[in-house]
């Protein structure tokens, strides 16, 4: 196009101000970062602020340039113009239609890019303020549960103390209701004081697990062994509850380096989630197994079905699926959380497929965890 220079320009339509933000020139002396007041040259900036598009020549010699013929197009998109774009060329050049075409092609993919990256700077600052909240919130939860867990200790162990001295109390035949009525609110203390402990617990944990002040400690476990030992402190509560457990271990699966504690937290939410949301008659299944580097385990019940878009939140802190409750079991949300988070601790992943007959969480987790990659 025999151009000697073109140059890009933002508006600063508060201010009213033009600033050239990038040019090329090999030439003509460089106008980079030069800033104009839009109001002392209405000839220009009025018409672009309509978005037109024009070409002229200088009438007199610029002190720098001297005479040149420039052609100027506006950087705008449906919201407005943002800035304009020059090219500067010999004196008493004119520009064709092709050319005229082609500068407004330039411009509009140069809007395109400006309102991209203008919004991916409101979104990364979106991100950031969530960031700071989520840091917040996690303070305030880890504050709370820290001044929460003294005195709940104490709530328990005053309980604890009332139930010995009750029991110690010689009972009279005409207080028999009144001794039945006063051993159920100890029980229903005692439930609830242990709840909230739990509760606190939990957060606690979650809390370290954030802060990862505490590596995983690492040993051997002996999956063929372990899993059913872990299976069976569910089976009477899954018999009362007329529900099914099974497992499924074959013989000869190799053992894993792993934090068993971790690893039996894990199993254990599982199996309690489970328990609490398989029908009467339905059945629990765990079952193991095993290749060259990892170790599956799968926790499978009938009878229940999570929404496919529920799949990926369940794992959140404190999200429950709404009206998914209906035998009333309640919950905090936490339990699915602290096992993402877990999983994540030693070298796992945890995914959760469900259909209308079966849902099932698969554990991955390494054979061997090295504890300087966690």
């Amino acid at each position: 196009m025999g151009a000697l220079c073109c140059n890009a320009a933002l508006f600063d339509l508060d201010a009213q101000t033009s600033t050239i933000v990038y040019e090329y020139t090999t030439v003509l002396t460089p106008s980079q970062g030069r800033r104009s007041d839009m109001a002392a040259f209405p000839e220009l900036y009025e018409p672009l602020q309509r978005g037109e598009c024009f070409q002229f020549c200088s009438l007199l010699p610029h002190p720098t340039r001297g005479r040149v013929a420039s052609l100027v197009c506006p950087i705008q998109d449906e919201q407005g113009v943002m800035g304009d774009l020059w090219l500067v060329s010999p004196s008493f050049h004119a520009y064709a239609q092709a050319d005229i075409r082609l500068m407004q092609q330039v411009a509009n993919h140069c809007a395109i890019a400006l309102r991209q990256a203008r919004l991916y700077q409101v979104a990364q600052g979106q991100v950031e303020a969530l960031a700071r909240l989520n840091r917040l919130k996690d303070d305030f939860l880890s504050t709370v549960s820290h001044e929460l867990r003294t005195p709940m200790s104490s709530i328990k162990m005053a309980t604890q103390m009332l139930e010995v001295q009750f029991e110690q109390l010689t009972p009279l035949p005409e207080d028999a209701p009144k001794r039945q009525t006063t051993q159920r609110y100890l029980r229903i203390l005692r439930d609830e004081c242990q709840r909230e402990i739990d509760l606190i617990d939990d957060m606690l944990t979650l809390s370290r697990l954030d802060a990862a002040v505490e590596p995983p400690m690492l040993s051997a476990v002996h999956l063929q062994d372990w899993i059913p030992a872990i299976a069976d402190a569910f089976v009477d509560r899954m018999q009362s509850r007329q529900r099914t457990l099974t497992v499924t271990v074959p013989l000869g699966i190799p053992s894993c380096t792993t934090d068993s504690s971790y690893l039996e937290r894990i199993l254990t939410e599982l199996l309690t989630n489970a328990c609490k949301y398989t029908p009467a008659q339905e059945t629990v299944a765990i079952a193991a197994t095993a290749t060259t580097h990892h170790a599956t385990i799968t926790v499978s019940n009938t009878g229940s079905y999570i929404p496919a878009v529920e799949c990926d939140r369940i794992f959140e802190t404190f999200y429950r699926i709404p009206n998914h409750d209906p035998w009333k079991h309640g919950g905090t949300g936490l339990g699915l959380a602290l096992v993402k988070k877990l999983t994540a601790q030693i070298g796992g992943t945890i995914v959760v497929h469900s259909d209308p007959h079966l849902t099932t969480f698969t554990l991955t987790i390494p054979l061997h965890l090295q504890s300087h990659t966690v």
